[in-house]
């Protein structure tokens, strides 16, 4: 009984890392992480500190897309909207 239930943790813990896994890659390979860390501002404002300002804004996902798709406030990326999206859903998550 007491394995199962080790087993089960371990199998909860690898769920919930696989999102922000793949996540924290599709920014690797999109380029994000030259200006931006999760922790520390560098060229960028750190995804913590953008998580931080928008927390509890309505719209606030959307606001950031649109900023990031235009080019004008933000350097024009080569990312899809889609990745775009599922990035700005896993910073403002933090």
């Amino acid at each position: 009984m007491r394995a199962m239930m080790v087993a089960g943790l371990v199998v909860a813990g690898l769920v919930l890392a696989g999102p922000a896994s793949a996540s924290s890659e599709l920014a690797k390979k999109s380029g994000c992480l030259n200006c931006h860390a999760v922790d520390t501002k560098k060229v960028g404002p750190a995804y913590k500190d953008v998580a931080a300002k928008y927390k509890g804004k309505d719209g606030s996902d959307a606001t950031l897309v649109a900023k990031i798709m235009a080019g004008k406030e933000h350097p024009k990326v080569k990312a899809s909207e889609d990745d775009v999206k599922a990035l700005v859903k896993w910073v403002l998550a933090m």
